[in-house]
């Protein structure tokens, strides 16, 4: 749990929240791309594992992360690769600041998804478990002032990469015995993560490429990369393990595919000629 809070709260003192102020003019960008992000794209994935054969628990999971709050590194990811770099940071903040209402109504309720869990334990942990890192980052942001939090960027970092790498280290745990004892599970899985962040990169894009390239890459970006680590950590020990083996697996996609499509994202982004590389413009 502190491995997930930890580089949460990093990322939230670490983003510049003018940004939320600039995409103020633009409310209706952010509400649709939010509605989107956690209510549009879950309910598509739900619709389309019905008519696979798959798992219960590989479908469990491919709608829970759907339903998820998109990955705070988008918005590092789109800096690198010239993308929104600008919306992918008030996305990342107002999305993770409500999927403690959505996800459990759509999973639990809307879904019919049976996860051993009540609705309002699921709801009250979610709400905790983002409630507590935006509590720290707002207080630590007024204490401590923006230009001492720059200061401090490297240390910063340092410690989120500490504990992104504690977190990969336990959320691995019995995958070797898995890959051992049910090597062809463990292929599945894989395959269906890879394929999921993939498919859900593409319709994200198609279904917002009338705002632009640029835009339009930023969106579906968001929309395959999903936060699985705080729902494992809100179900706790209600979660099936072939489940955590996709959360587990699932990391791999999020950082191999960015590095493998910058070349697609930067050459897309070049002939968009409404970007011109303009943060939120």
């Amino acid at each position: 749990m502190p491995a997930l809070l930890v580089p949460l709260t990093i990322a939230l003192l670490r983003l510049d929240w003018r940004h939320l102020h600039d995409y103020a003019r633009r409310p209706m960008l952010v509400a649709v791309a939010t509605v989107w992000l956690l209510g549009v794209s879950p309910l598509i994935v739900w619709l389309a594992v019905r008519g696979m054969p798959l798992p219960p628990a590989l479908a469990q999971a491919l709608v829970l992360t759907t339903a998820s709050s998109p990955v705070m590194m988008c918005a590092t990811i789109c800096l690198i690769v010239g993308l929104d770099a600008a919306l992918a940071v008030v996305l990342a903040v107002v999305t993770t600041a409500l999927v403690p209402l959505t996800l459990p109504a759509l999973s639990l309720s809307l879904l019919g998804l049976d996860l051993g869990i009540e609705l309002g334990t699921f709801m009250a942990r979610l709400s905790w478990l983002v409630g507590i890192p935006f509590a720290v980052a707002l207080v630590a942001r007024k204490a401590i002032g923006l230009e001492r939090l720059a200061r401090s960027a490297r240390p910063l970092d340092a410690v989120a990469v500490i504990s992104l790498v504690i977190f990969a280290i336990a959320i691995m745990d019995g995958i070797t015995a898995a890959v051992l004892a049910r090597p062809g599970a463990v292929v599945g899985t894989l395959v269906a993560a890879f394929a999921a962040n993939l498919a859900l990169q593409l319709v994200g894009t198609l279904a917002f490429w009338r705002l632009g390239p640029r835009r339009a890459l930023t969106i579906g970006l968001m929309t395959g990369n999903c936060n699985m680590g705080i729902i494992l950590v809100a179900l706790a020990d209600k979660a099936d393990f072939d489940m955590v083996m996709f959360f587990a697996l699932g990391q791999l996609p999020m950082y191999i595919l960015p590095a493998v499509l910058s070349p697609l994202y930067r050459r897309t982004v070049r002939r968009d000629p409404t970007s011109a590389h303009r943060e939120g413009g």
